[in-house]
Formats: structure tokens, C-alpha cells, sequence
């Protein structure tokens, strides 16, 4: 199955059938998140994944739509970070030292730019880049599990309050932004077989 025939039997899963996602096949579309592109490199969020039924069951209050959850084999959660502190970028750069096997002082010149430019924006500058950058991740998410044959379903329709309070999140420094439900179509969700509805090229593009 090449990539467009796998974005096109991609849709939003309204039910999926608990069926398990195998370990081999999960990790392949975490990587894919792990190697989303991200602005200056920061990777300003975090990723939890959800597998246990217990975890599973105790979320589903926070969902306006708890179906998808109390069927999905994976919730993927996207947590963005509020803050960027000096701590934050230190350790960045010490990793890409350590990575790269490059000494740290050759890359000062490095950390000062992003140190500059993250200290001139305001906490709600940086929260907004950071939910920018969760979104590209989960593209990548969404994608790769269509390549993988698995089904998907992303969900802003969450209670914020008892989502961060059921996964002990501290919301000054960060925010559950979007999730995904990760598993196998039910055959009784009809919307599989209804058919994709998008904008014809004329109106999407435009070629200048």
C-alpha cells in the first residue's frame, strides 16, 4: 500500500474493535513522533502513551466522546510545554554534545541565539510555537500508522481540567493539547464506508 492509497482509507475511527497493536508496529509510529520535525530542535512537549485498561477506563470522564477510548488498543497524549527555562535549553545542548560528539563550547554561539530568542517571548508566545509543533507530531503520528495499517483518530474533545488532573500534570509549565486513539476499526463503525469528502483541487490550490 503506497502513501496516498493509505491516507485514503485513513479516516477519524469513531469505534474501534480492542484489538491489541503489536509492540514492533507501536514503536515504529512512536519513532515516527520522535522524528518530527521541530522548530530549533527544542521538541517542546512530551509524548505519554496510554495502554493500560486502568488508565484507559479512569479517562474516559475527561472525554466528551468516550467511545473512542474505551475501545482504542493506544491513547497517544501530546502534552505542550508552557515555559522554556535556561535548565531546558542546557540540556538540549548537552545532549547534542553528547550525540554528536561535539564539546560543548563549540557550541555557545549555538545555545545564545536560541537562548536569545526564546527569553524575548512571553510565556504565551512560547506556549502557542510549542502547540504548533505537537500538531506537526501528530501529523507524523497519524501518518505513520496509515502506512502501518493502523487506525486513527485525533480528539481535542477533552475536559482540560480532569485530563491534567487524572495524569498528575502540572498545567503552570504544561497542557495536554491533543490526543490520539490508536487501534483497529470496529466493522460497526459505519463511517468507514462512507466516502472521503475534501475540497476539489480548483478550490485548495493555487498555483502562482
Amino acid at each position: 500500500m503506497n502513501y496516498l492509497e493509505a491516507l485514503s482509507k485513513r479516516y477519524s475511527v469513531k469505534k474501534f474493535n480492542r484489538e491489541i497493536i503489536p509492540q514492533e508496529i507501536l514503536h515504529n509510529i512512536l519513532e515516527s513522533g520522535k522524528l518530527s520535525a521541530s522548530s530549533l530542535g527544542l521538541q517542546p512537549y512530551k509524548i505519554l502513551v496510554v495502554e493500560s485498561e486502568e488508565m484507559k477506563q479512569r479517562l474516559i470522564p475527561a472525554f466528551y466522546n468516550p467511545s473512542q477510548i474505551s475501545t482504542c488498543s493506544h491513547l497517544i497524549v501530546i502534552i505542550s510545554k508552557k515555559t522554556i527555562d535556561e535548565s531546558y535549553i542546557r540540556g538540549y545542548f548537552n545532549h547534542i554534545s553528547e550525540v554528536r560528539d561535539i564539546p560543548l563550547e563549540q557550541l555557545d554561539l549555538f545555545k545564545n541565539s536560541i537562548s536569545q530568542h526564546i527569553t524575548q517571548k512571553s510565556n504565551d508566545e512560547i506556549f502557542n510555537w510549542a502547540e504548533k509543533q505537537s500538531y506537526i507530531v501528530l501529523a507524523n503520528l497519524m501518518y505513520a500508522a496509515a502506512i502501518e495499517n493502523i487506525d486513527s483518530c485525533p480528539m481535542e474533545g477533552f475536559r482540560q481540567d480532569l485530563i491534567e488532573e487524572i495524569l498528575g500534570l502540572n498545567p503552570e509549565t504544561e497542557k495536554v493539547t491533543v490526543t490520539l486513539a490508536l487501534g483497529y476499526r470496529s466493522d460497526e463503525d459505519a463511517f468507514q464506508h462512507m466516502k472521503k469528502v475534501r475540497k476539489p483541487d480548483e478550490k485548495l490550490f493555487k498555483f502562482i
